[in-house]
């Protein structure tokens, strides 16, 4: 095969890829900073604990992101045959979505901006022997 041939790129590409089981949501109507507060509570615990967290925690973002972890874990299970008791959560972040611009009108014909952020929000997870 030639030097520089597009399967070679794909099959380097496919071998750092990471095999960890993960979950991500797109375009979740909660901004970044809300996501954060949420995020930062449940890194590093394990699954268990982080749902405990997730369930009494009384911020939206929680209840987003306890579905959000509910199906990484589904994923670890089904896709890599992992067990869920032995899980931890390796990775958890926030990245800036689009910002919807809503208009507020106010007295004598202004009109105030509304910023409608969004997030996208991706969780990790891994096995607590395999570090």
């Amino acid at each position: 095969m030639a030097k520089g041939h597009r399967s070679q790129y794909k099959r380097e590409r496919n071998a750092q890829k990471d095999t960890r089981p993960s979950a991500k949501l797109s375009y979740a109507r909660v901004s970044v900073q809300k996501a954060c507060f949420v995020l930062d509570a449940i890194r590093g615990k394990d699954v268990a604990t982080a749902k405990a967290v997730l369930e009494y925690n009384p911020r939206y973002a929680s209840s987003v992101i306890k579905k959000l972890l509910d199906s990484a874990i589904a994923n670890a299970e089904n896709n890599n045959g992992m067990n869920p008791d032995d899980l931890y959560i390796a990775e958890c972040y926030a990245n800036k979505g689009p910002t919807m611009k809503r208009i507020h009108p106010r007295a004598q014909g202004r009109a105030y901006r509304i910023e409608k952020r969004m997030s996208h929000i991706t969780i990790v997870l891994d096995e607590k022997g395999a570090k």
